[in-house]
């Protein structure tokens, strides 16, 4: 019987790296994490179905890690945003950036 590769695996892998990336960016990253898991869960049901048919399963398995991760890494950071923003307010965080934003200005030129 020959054995082929699992849908959307290298999609899949791809959006999860990706959300662990730009976790930074306000916690944007979430929806390629949560769309990652979503579409490395319905390839896991395929797998399920016909175990012997697909050869990449470990790489499955490790992009649904990756994407767990990320959802992770972006439910703390989107915390983090709503603590830092619910404590010193939206005026006082956005003076601090423009504050650093022109004394890094001033200090690279």
């Amino acid at each position: 019987m020959e054995t082929k590769k699992l849908p959307n695996s290298t999609i899949i892998y791809l959006l999860a790296i990706l959300s662990c990336f730009i976790c930074c960016f306000g916690g944007i990253g979430i929806i390629p994490a949560i769309i990652s898991y979503y579409l490395a869960s319905k390839a896991e049901g395929v797998y399920k179905m016909n175990p012997d048919g697909y050869s990449n399963f470990s790489t499955l398995k490790k992009s649904k890690i990756i994407a767990v991760i990320g959802i992770i890494l972006n439910v703390i950071i989107i915390g983090i945003t709503i603590w830092t923003l619910s404590t010193i307010g939206w005026d006082a965080w956005s003076e601090e950036f423009v504050r650093k934003w022109n004394e890094g200005l001033e200090n690279g030129m």
